[in-house]
């Protein structure tokens, strides 16, 4: 099921809308360093979709903050749904890839499915088997969950836990793999949270 999650352009849409309404709250807030006033300042991204979304390689802003007082001006980048650190790849392309992956049974099926290199697949992989579980986000997740997910099947255990369509369910994964996304903004997670 989860291994034939279409990413269309409405997905996107709705993540964006997401990363927007986080931003908004993060600049309502004051800078994290110093206590000044935050004002936009994106930056560009090249991400990548490989064959799982190859028409999504304008996401090319990640929306971000800088303080504007002279002497800081140090970055405030938010929580981020569309984006999941500093892979190259958009986070939904991240968790779909993953869960073709175990899905299929050679590295070979994997890259023909995805578009994207198998050593990149596998070290994805690893993150999600051993990385990822040593979180606390992964330990609150966990704990939410009804059926908790199993760390060799990470993320399609957690997906499979969740309620919704698989869409839905991906976006809400997203939401909890947020805060991973950004070490400049401190408990990235109030700010997710809040969004509906």
């Amino acid at each position: 099921m989860f291994d034939l999650i279409a990413l269309e352009r409405e997905f996107f849409d709705h993540l964006t809308k997401v990363d927007e309404s986080i931003l908004g709250r993060v600049a309502a807030g004051a800078c994290p360093h110093c206590g000044g006033r935050l004002h936009r300042g994106d930056y560009p991204r090249k991400p990548r979709g490989g064959s799982i979304a190859p028409e999504l390689e304008e996401l090319s802003r990640r929306f971000s903050l800088c303080c504007s007082r002279e002497g800081c001006r140090k970055r405030a980048t938010p929580p981020s749904v569309r984006f999941l650190g500093r892979r190259v790849y958009i986070g939904a392309v991240v968790v779909v890839a993953c869960v073709r992956m175990l899905v299929l049974t050679t590295a070979a099926a994997a890259r023909r499915a995805t578009g994207i290199a198998p050593r990149t697949l596998r070290r994805w992989g690893r993150w999600w088997r051993d990385g990822f579980p040593a979180t606390s986000i992964f330990q609150e997740l966990r704990a939410r969950l009804l059926r908790p997910p199993t760390a060799t099947e990470l993320p399609m255990s957690i997906l499979a836990a969740m309620v919704g369509s698989p869409s839905e369910r991906l976006v809400e994964l997203g939401r909890w793999l947020a805060p991973l996304t950004t070490s400049s903004v401190r408990d990235g997670s109030r700010f997710v949270r809040a969004i509906a």
